[in-house]
């Protein structure tokens, strides 16, 4: 089952769920708009790291499943990976790969990336991999 704005906020407000800092005009009908940390350049024809702004924090019975914004993918932004397991908590690396015919200029707080939010039954293992507790645009390890 995806959460409604209602039920994300609800966990929010709760605790169980962190997404700092919460930005209501991200907050859509079934998902929260993740924003670009800083200002960035997507060149064409290269996959370029952005990091959320928000600090993301999954309890164990949720995932996220990570969509680029259909307004970024009408200029040609694709957006690789897009999975974030239950356990996981940091700041979201995001693979944007320029498409389009030209230069893309991201600034500080646009709306890049949609985050739906899922319950996952039964979750018996949460994320302990490389990338927890990251911070910034993390590159493979």
């Amino acid at each position: 089952m995806i959460l409604s704005s209602s039920e994300i906020d609800r966990r929010r407000e709760n605790g169980d769920l962190v997404i700092e800092p919460y930005h209501p005009e991200s907050r859509q009908p079934a998902s929260y708009d993740l924003r670009a940390a800083e200002e960035t350049v997507l060149p064409r024809g290269v996959c370029t790291l952005v990091s959320s702004i928000e600090r993301v924090e999954l309890p164990a019975d949720l995932a996220a499943t990570l969509r680029c914004r259909s307004s970024l993918a009408r200029r040609g932004v694709l957006l690789g990976g897009g999975f974030v397991d239950p356990g996981f908590r940091g700041q979201l690396t995001l693979c944007l790969t320029n498409a389009g015919p030209e230069d893309i200029r991201l600034a500080a707080g646009d709306r890049i990336v949609q985050m739906i939010l899922q319950e996952v039954l039964n979750g018996d293992r949460l994320y302990q991999g490389r990338y927890q507790d990251s911070l910034g645009a993390v590159h493979t390890r």
